[in-house]
């Protein structure tokens, strides 16, 4: 990310930055046709989408591919896949960053979701799969976001097969400008916006704060109930393998229990046999981890990561423009204290019309930012309906959390249920032994 889109500004060499922004005509044709935002029916600061209708825009898959091997570095390649453009293109981590750029150039005042960490030496595989998941779940926010789902960087992005992407992303940006130089309501952004919107701008920052925090605490015990769900299949897998090794040990009895040693070979045929359906207990835990995984973190990790961007979004604005125009007045007002002090002065013409000269430009450079401001603020407002078409997706995650225990311990249970009658021939052998209980004795069993 560079500091100029950190800012909350478009870098050098598109609209400008600080006291140099461009302010679009307001009757004048300022790009080609194909780069404007078209105007939407009714009140365009208000969206209508319903979150089906933003996750069917499109789903991507993400999926790595055999690592290659150069002389000193191996690099990791992905491949996407994209429903909606109905093709598969190859992408390094790289072009993911650029890509980035891009999105946060052309659009610095609305939500881009952040990259993974790039990391440079001793990626193993789970920093690497951690980074897929993470790349897909970036991608797909950013294909089911309104203005980026529309915008001709997604779909070169995604469905252009050449080695030269990163270069042809920057093509479609440089000399365009920023989402304020190409919307046809940048200068009009103010009337849509309601009188309290400062108001409403701090009270919508708290709660999604404090949504942000819940949802945090929520992925950490999904994520701790997972791996405790694979944990179990770990253990389930050696308490079987141990039963086996009991049931294939071949030490020789002692002489005074060969009696009995019928009966102790046949526990050990039962007792190796049963390691066959705690291997498949173990498998049934570990389906259910992953189906949590998959189901429930992702889901939980896919809201944060949306919300994250949103909080990222308000502090670029607080410290990119709306700094910068607090900043621009300071010096407006510095430099009108100078004109009024050469005047009283009687200094030379010459030096007092060029003074005046500067705080024209200052003015206009101040109406300008002032006009990127409420296009910020009408930005925000627009993202912040985002946020709450989104809120519903808790109760998908709800869903897939009950889903996934309800057949995890169905199918856990059912094999529990078939491992039961084996036990029978356990006790086969000795009329004194008894049978195995059909249900757990009453009361205390330690109880005397």
């Amino acid at each position: 990310m560079t500091a100029a889109a950190m800012d909350g500004e478009p870098p050098a060499g598109t609209a400008g930055t600080g006291t140099d922004l461009a302010k679009p005509p307001v009757n004048e044709p300022r790009e080609p046709e194909q780069f404007l935002m078209q105007m939407p029916q009714g009140n365009p600061l208000l969206l209508s989408h319903t979150l089906q209708e933003l996750l069917s825009k499109d789903s991507v898959q993400v999926e790595l591919i055999p690592e290659k091997k150069g002389l000193f570095l191996k690099h990791v390649e992905y491949e996407v896949s994209s429903k909606r453009f109905k093709c598969s293109v190859y992408r390094r981590y790289n072009d993911f960053v650029v890509f980035h750029e891009m999105l946060l150039q052309k659009f610095p005042y609305r939500m881009v979701p952040a990259l993974p960490p790039k990391r440079m030496l001793g990626a193993d595989r789970e920093f690497i799969e951690s980074r897929r998941r993470a790349l897909k779940r970036f991608i797909n926010l950013v294909a089911r976001h309104p203005p980026f789902s529309e915008d001709v960087l997604l779909k070169l992005f995604l469905s252009f097969s050449g080695s030269d992407v990163q270069n042809k992303l920057r093509e479609l940006v440089q000399g365009v400008g920023d989402e304020f130089m190409t919307c046809k309501l940048a200068t009009q952004a103010k009337d849509f916006l309601p009188s309290d919107i400062q108001a409403q701008f701090a009270a919508s920052r708290e709660l999604i704060r404090n949504i942000y925090n819940s949802f945090y605490k929520l992925r950490d015990r999904a994520e701790r109930i997972a791996s405790r769900a694979i944990d179990n299949a770990s253990d389930l897998l050696i308490f079987g393998k141990e039963l086996s090794a009991l049931g294939s040990d071949t030490t020789p009895l002692p002489s005074w229990a060969a009696l009995n040693n019928s009966t102790w070979g046949t526990l050990k045929q039962a007792l190796k046999g049963l390691s066959v359906e705690f291997a498949l207990l173990a498998d049934k835990a570990v389906q259910q981890g992953k189906q949590e995984e998959n189901d429930v973190v992702e889901k939980l990790n896919l809201f944060l990561d949306l919300l994250q961007s949103y909080k990222d979004l308000c502090e670029r604005h607080e410290k990119g423009v709306l700094h910068k125009h607090q900043r621009a007045l300071h010096k407006y007002s510095m430099m009108k204290r100078q004109m009024m002090s050469a005047t009283v002065q009687n200094k030379e013409p010459e030096s007092v019309e060029q003074l005046e000269s500067r705080i024209v430009e200052q003015e206009n450079a101040i109406l300008t930012m002032e006009l990127r401001n409420y296009f910020s603020l009408y930005c925000l407002h627009q993202e912040t309906q985002l946020i709450h078409i989104y809120l519903p997706l808790t109760s998908h995650i709800l869903g897939a959390f009950v889903n996934s225990q309800i057949q995890g311990h169905k199918e856990m249970s059912k094999v529990w249920n078939e491992l039961k009658p084996k036990l029978s021939c356990l006790f086969v052998g000795s009329s004194s032994m008894p049978t195995p209980p059909l249900s757990p004795p009453e009361g205390n069993f330690f109880s005397s």
